[in-house]
């Protein structure tokens, strides 16, 4: 079983779906996919911040079972411990939202396996996912690569990654307290990059990968996984934009990518399916 980790509110949809797509269509293996979502209502902080619906996951479900019967995907709602562990915090307000911090609360959901590849929503696979879940990690708390802007940053030189793709070996994190020492620090200081810096600060043991596992810039034949994060363009002029996958249009307009046609073809027939049939509401 390959397990895999998204976080977010009722807006993940475009983004899971499409990952998800990409993983199926460039990985051979026969293993099935357990995909778990971690999901709350805290709509007390700001309106859409809910939870990812039943019909939603059903749906996902159903797309991941028409690839592979055993495969599996489960939301779970995490609002209890996130109140527990991250209510009134000063990183509640964080730079994206208090969903990137739930995935520090892994350690405390009963039923994960010991190995578990969380992903951020941005993702394309362009290549076969065992790549990566082959990863050696028996020795150390996660694998994940090197942030494309902050390996400048000399303070965070030796440790500094990008949390978008990180392969955790939780039982060595549960071991050395990975999460709760992250957890506490961002009870206690505001983080420029809050669940990201609160992760290398809190890093005993840590593999970097290859580029190649988490490209935020550029596609090559050997990239296993682009990832669509904002980014700088200096054309026309120096300015940052924020293209996700699911822009469809702009990704081939901007990017001039066609070799995940196959991929974003197939999402924008589903979406229209699950707004057909659902209303495209939870």
């Amino acid at each position: 079983m390959i397990d895999i980790l998204f976080c977010g509110n009722s807006k993940i949809f475009d983004g899971i779906l499409t990952c998800m797509l990409s993983i199926f269509k460039r990985t051979e293996t026969k293993e099935p996919f357990n995909i778990h979502i971690f999901t709350m209502d805290v709509s007390s902080i700001k309106a859409e911040y809910t939870c990812v619906s039943d019909k939603m996951t059903a749906f996902l479900d159903s797309v991941a079972k028409s690839y592979n019967p055993q495969n599996q995907v489960e939301k779970i709602d995490v609002t209890e411990l996130y109140k527990k562990e991250f209510a009134g915090s000063p990183n509640e307000s964080c730079y994206c939202s208090p969903y990137t911090l739930i995935r520090l609360l892994a350690d405390l959901v009963p039923g994960l396996p010991k190995k578990l590849l969380y992903l951020d929503i941005d993702l394309l696979f362009n290549r076969d996912i065992r790549l990566l879940w082959d990863a050696d990690i028996a020795n150390v708390e996660y694998a994940a690569s090197r942030d494309h802007y902050g390996k400048i940053i000399l303070f965070f030189r030796r440790k500094f990654i990008n949390a978008g793709v990180i392969l955790f070996n939780l039982e060595e994190c549960k071991k050395t307290g990975l999460f709760k020492k992250a957890r506490e620090i961002l009870k206690k200081k505001k983080l420029l990059f809050a669940d990201e810096s609160a992760i290398i600060l809190s890093t005993t043991r840590q593999k970097i990968l290859s580029q190649r596992f988490n490209d935020q810039k550029f596609l090559y034949k050997k990239t296993v996984i682009r990832h669509f994060s904002k980014r700088l363009f200096w054309l026309p002029y120096p300015h940052v934009d924020n293209i996700k996958q699911w822009r469809v249009a702009k990704v081939h307009k901007i990017f001039g990518y066609e070799n995940f046609d196959d991929i974003l073809y197939e999402y924008l027939y589903l979406k229209r399916k699950f707004e057909l049939e659902e209303g495209g509401q939870g």
